[in-house]
């Protein structure tokens, strides 16, 4: 295992807060003194089928502490998924079908391994323990805690105040979480900033349990590549870590130059000497942020599919967009719809690319319209919503289009 400091400075690298940090060097020096790894555990209930990059910024930080030595344990929350986190919601979240979760948590068990070291990584299902769990186990652990100590967390004291219905079930949430730290002697946690009250119930409840407290660490919420609103699939801001690397390496390089350090910071290996000195040569000229963000798409491309597919696909696009005289700023159009497929004509229509439906079929029969680099030659073309493409007109025209849903 590395030193002490080294290990914290990479521990530290992109987190928002540690609880407590004392507690945590002091564990690292038991665990450096005594040979034994640190027990980490990130949970993810699978709520949806994909992950995106936002979801990696917790399963980064296990690679570093895997990086370092220690045991990582990825817990999927088959059993909480029933539930559904109320973290930050304003009203009860419908719950899922056991065939649902199911089927969402095949495809972490796949993807997670584009980021981990599948020989290093405990896997692990929070319905293990908890379908075990008879009734009278868990009213002794609602015993545990107060519904007092439930109304200070942020949205229930919110819902309560405005007399927004907390179904009782939402309470065992939270309860339910901590104890899966429980049974499996959690050293640390992760989780986003949002999740702070879980985890510090986590501690709370190891304490009821016997077990020394585990150390919390928060990390921020990825923002998506509108540069505002957290990384979403359904506000199509979003990168997924399943989508072509072509698609993946143009959706980076259309990253706001203001975002490219915090992305540096929270989704690259690059270490936190260099990262500060990325961020001066940014700030002084040294380095031009296009050359910077290309460096990024790289990274992060090759991560999930490989040196060669990252360096064709930086190759077309040089080929496609930087050598066909891209303009560096390109305007980004947010359009809504009820539909799953909007016809593109349309969508030219409502980018300003075209004065009208006919217009806009005229453009596409005579070969003049592209989408992410491809031309387009059906005048039926739909695009399908819940992404993000580069629709380019002619030579000179592009709009950079969000399909988002609103339903």
């Amino acid at each position: 295992m590395k030193p002490i400091d080294e290990q914290l400075a990479l521990i530290k690298k992109g987190v928002q807060e540690i609880i407590r940090e004392e507690e945590l060097k002091e564990r690292l020096e038991r665990s450096l003194k005594a040979g034994k790894p640190l027990r980490v555990k990130a949970g993810f209930d699978p709520t949806a089928p994909d992950l995106h990059l936002g979801h990696t910024v917790l399963i980064h930080k296990l690679k570093h502490f895997q990086d370092l030595g220690h045991q990582v344990i990825f817990l999927i929350g088959d059993f909480t998924g029933l539930i559904g986190d109320p973290s930050g919601k304003s009203e009860t979240r419908p719950p899922l079908t056991e065939e649902e979760v199911k089927a969402n948590a095949a495809t972490y068990e796949r993807q997670i391994f584009k980021v981990l070291d599948p020989e290093r990584t405990v896997i692990d299902f929070n319905s293990r323990w908890m379908k075990a769990m008879a009734a009278q186990d868990l009213i002794r652990l609602a015993a545990r805690h107060t519904v007092a100590r439930m109304l200070e967390r942020d949205d229930f004291h919110k819902r309560y105040q405005s007399q927004t219905p907390i179904a009782v079930h939402e309470f065992l949430y939270p309860l339910i979480q901590a104890y899966d730290s429980v049974a499996l002697a959690a050293d640390v946690e992760l989780g986003g900033t949002d999740q702070k009250f879980n985890l510090l119930v986590g501690r709370d409840i190891q304490r009821e349990y016997g077990q020394e407290p585990q150390i919390v660490i928060t990390l921020p919420l990825l923002e998506g590549l509108d540069g505002v609103q957290k990384m979403s699939k359904s506000l199509g801001n979003y990168v997924g870590i399943d989508e072509p690397p072509q698609a993946m390496f143009g959706k980076l390089m259309s990253l706001p130059d203001a975002l490219m350090i915090r992305y540096y910071e929270l989704l690259s290996d690059i270490s936190p000497t260099d990262l500060a000195k990325l961020a001066r040569d940014l700030e002084t000229g040294a380095q031009h942020p296009r050359d910077a963000k290309e460096e990024l798409a790289r990274e992060i491309t090759a991560r999930y599919h490989g040196a060669g597919a990252a360096a064709e696909a930086a190759r077309e696009f040089a080929q496609i967009f930087r050598e066909g005289g891209l303009p560096d700023d390109i305007a980004e159009v947010v359009l809504s719809t009820d539909q799953e497929r909007v016809w593109l004509p349309k969508i030219m229509v409502e980018a300003g690319l075209a004065g009208s439906t006919s217009e806009g079929r005229r453009l596409i029969s005579q070969g003049g319209v592209q989408v992410e680099g491809g031309k387009i030659s059906d005048v039926n073309a739909e695009m399908p919503v819940g992404g993000t493409f580069l629709l380019q007109v002619g030579k000179r025209r592009f709009k950079r289009v969000t399909l988002k849903s609103d339903k």
